[in-house]
Protein backbone atom coordinates (compact mmCIF):
# COMPACT_ATOMS: atom_id res chain seq x y z
CA UNK A 1 0.00 0.00 0.00
CA UNK A 2 1.72 3.00 -1.02
CA UNK A 3 1.96 6.51 1.28
CA UNK A 4 -1.06 8.12 0.84
CA UNK A 5 -3.56 5.02 0.76
CA UNK A 6 -1.50 4.10 4.31
CA UNK A 7 -2.39 8.00 5.33
CA UNK A 8 -6.33 7.47 4.26
CA UNK A 9 -6.10 4.57 5.99
CA UNK A 10 -4.72 5.98 9.76
CA UNK A 11 -7.57 8.97 8.90
CA UNK A 12 -10.40 6.57 8.12
CA UNK A 13 -9.84 4.11 10.83
CA UNK A 14 -9.19 7.14 13.57
CA UNK A 15 -11.14 7.80 16.39
CA UNK A 16 -14.29 9.50 15.04
CA UNK A 17 -15.00 11.61 18.43
CA UNK A 18 -14.82 15.43 18.47
CA UNK A 19 -11.33 16.95 16.12
CA UNK A 20 -9.49 13.62 16.50
CA UNK A 21 -9.66 12.80 12.56
CA UNK A 22 -9.09 16.53 11.90
CA UNK A 23 -6.01 16.24 13.84
CA UNK A 24 -4.46 12.76 12.63
CA UNK A 25 -5.18 14.32 9.16
CA UNK A 26 -3.03 17.79 10.28
CA UNK A 27 -0.12 15.65 11.26
CA UNK A 28 -0.22 13.37 8.27
CA UNK A 29 2.19 15.03 6.07
CA UNK A 30 4.77 14.97 9.09
CA UNK A 31 4.13 11.23 8.98
CA UNK A 32 4.47 11.07 5.73
CA UNK A 33 7.21 13.08 5.23
CA UNK A 34 9.43 11.00 7.79
CA UNK A 35 8.49 7.95 5.70
CA UNK A 36 9.73 9.24 2.53
CA UNK A 37 13.01 8.88 4.00
CA UNK A 38 12.88 5.45 4.93
CA UNK A 39 13.27 2.84 1.82
CA UNK A 40 9.91 0.66 2.68
CA UNK A 41 6.27 0.86 2.80
CA UNK A 42 5.95 -1.87 5.47
CA UNK A 43 8.30 -3.72 7.84
CA UNK A 44 8.07 -6.24 9.79
CA UNK A 45 7.64 -5.44 13.77
CA UNK A 46 8.22 -8.16 16.71
CA UNK A 47 4.67 -8.70 18.31
CA UNK A 48 3.72 -10.86 21.23
CA UNK A 49 0.75 -13.19 21.44
CA UNK A 50 -0.77 -10.83 23.74
CA UNK A 51 -0.46 -7.62 20.60
CA UNK A 52 2.39 -6.02 22.65
CA UNK A 53 4.98 -4.80 20.05
CA UNK A 54 8.11 -6.39 21.32
CA UNK A 55 10.60 -3.27 23.57
CA UNK A 56 14.17 -3.82 23.72
CA UNK A 57 15.92 -1.76 26.53
CA UNK A 58 19.68 -0.61 25.62
CA UNK A 59 22.30 0.14 27.60
CA UNK A 60 25.88 2.23 26.74
CA UNK A 61 28.90 0.55 26.48
CA UNK A 62 30.41 3.05 29.19
CA UNK A 63 27.47 4.84 30.45
CA UNK A 64 25.54 2.29 32.25
CA UNK A 65 23.32 4.53 33.85
CA UNK A 66 22.24 5.66 29.80
CA UNK A 67 19.57 3.44 28.60
CA UNK A 68 17.06 3.85 25.74
CA UNK A 69 14.29 1.92 25.20
CA UNK A 70 13.35 0.59 20.85
CA UNK A 71 11.61 -0.85 18.51
CA UNK A 72 13.15 -3.15 15.77
CA UNK A 73 11.62 -2.82 12.35
CA UNK A 74 12.77 -4.78 10.06
CA UNK A 75 12.54 -5.08 5.95
CA UNK A 76 11.76 -8.69 5.91
CA UNK A 77 10.16 -11.29 7.55
CA UNK A 78 12.92 -13.90 7.15
CA UNK A 79 15.58 -11.06 8.95
CA UNK A 80 12.80 -10.15 11.84
CA UNK A 81 11.94 -14.13 12.33
CA UNK A 82 15.64 -14.56 12.90
CA UNK A 83 15.58 -12.18 15.48
CA UNK A 84 12.61 -14.16 17.93
CA UNK A 85 14.03 -15.17 21.06
CA UNK A 86 10.72 -15.96 22.58
CA UNK A 87 7.96 -18.92 21.35
CA UNK A 88 5.22 -16.17 22.03
CA UNK A 89 6.64 -13.64 19.87
CA UNK A 90 5.74 -13.25 15.83
CA UNK A 91 6.59 -10.94 13.09
CA UNK A 92 3.59 -8.93 11.72
CA UNK A 93 4.02 -6.77 8.62
CA UNK A 94 3.28 -3.12 9.80
CA UNK A 95 2.43 -0.01 7.35
CA UNK A 96 5.60 2.26 7.69
CA UNK A 97 2.73 5.45 8.24
CA UNK A 98 1.80 2.96 10.80
CA UNK A 99 4.61 2.50 12.59
CA UNK A 100 5.63 6.47 12.80
CA UNK A 101 1.77 7.19 14.07
CA UNK A 102 2.52 4.65 17.03
CA UNK A 103 6.09 6.55 18.41
CA UNK A 104 3.52 8.75 19.93
CA UNK A 105 1.43 6.43 21.46
CA UNK A 106 3.91 4.45 23.26
CA UNK A 107 4.74 6.21 25.81
CA UNK A 108 8.11 4.34 26.68
CA UNK A 109 9.66 4.35 23.75
CA UNK A 110 12.63 6.33 22.53
CA UNK A 111 13.28 5.57 19.24
CA UNK A 112 12.45 2.73 16.08
CA UNK A 113 15.22 1.02 14.81
CA UNK A 114 14.98 0.56 11.49
CA UNK A 115 16.73 -2.30 9.77
CA UNK A 116 16.72 -1.41 5.79
CA UNK A 117 18.74 -4.03 4.12
CA UNK A 118 17.42 -7.26 4.02
CA UNK A 119 20.24 -9.55 5.21
CA UNK A 120 21.80 -6.63 7.29
CA UNK A 121 21.14 -6.20 11.03
CA UNK A 122 24.12 -4.50 11.78
CA UNK A 123 22.95 -0.78 9.79
CA UNK A 124 20.11 0.94 10.84
CA UNK A 125 18.06 4.07 10.66
CA UNK A 126 16.88 5.72 13.84
CA UNK A 127 14.03 6.93 14.07
CA UNK A 128 13.65 9.50 17.25
CA UNK A 129 10.36 9.84 18.95
CA UNK A 130 11.53 13.87 20.01
CA UNK A 131 12.12 14.09 16.32
CA UNK A 132 8.75 12.51 15.28
CA UNK A 133 7.63 14.96 18.73
CA UNK A 134 9.09 18.17 17.53
CA UNK A 135 7.96 17.75 13.45
CA UNK A 136 4.57 16.61 14.76
CA UNK A 137 4.24 20.01 16.55
CA UNK A 138 5.18 21.90 13.78
CA UNK A 139 1.82 20.85 11.95
CA UNK A 140 -0.14 20.75 15.14
CA UNK A 141 0.97 24.45 15.55
CA UNK A 142 -0.23 25.59 11.56
CA UNK A 143 -3.29 23.27 12.06
CA UNK A 144 -4.31 25.30 15.45
CA UNK A 145 -3.54 29.18 13.64
CA UNK A 146 -5.78 27.48 10.34
CA UNK A 147 -8.54 26.24 12.34
CA UNK A 148 -8.74 29.15 14.87
CA UNK A 149 -8.83 26.66 17.40
CA UNK A 150 -7.51 26.70 21.00
CA UNK A 151 -5.27 23.69 22.77
CA UNK A 152 -8.30 22.37 24.43
CA UNK A 153 -9.65 21.50 21.71
CA UNK A 154 -6.57 18.84 20.67
CA UNK A 155 -6.78 15.99 21.99
CA UNK A 156 -4.23 16.21 25.11
CA UNK A 157 -2.55 12.26 24.33
CA UNK A 158 -2.23 12.87 20.81
CA UNK A 159 2.07 13.81 21.15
Amino acid sequence: MDLDRQIQALIRNSPQNGNTAEVVEAITPALKLLAQQLQHLEYYILQTDTQNWVLTTLGHRNKYELEKRVIYAFSTQKDASSSIVEANVVAIPVPVIYILFQMIAIEPLDSFVFFETPGNLTTATEVKREDVQKLINIYLKQYQASSNSNSSKIPPDIA
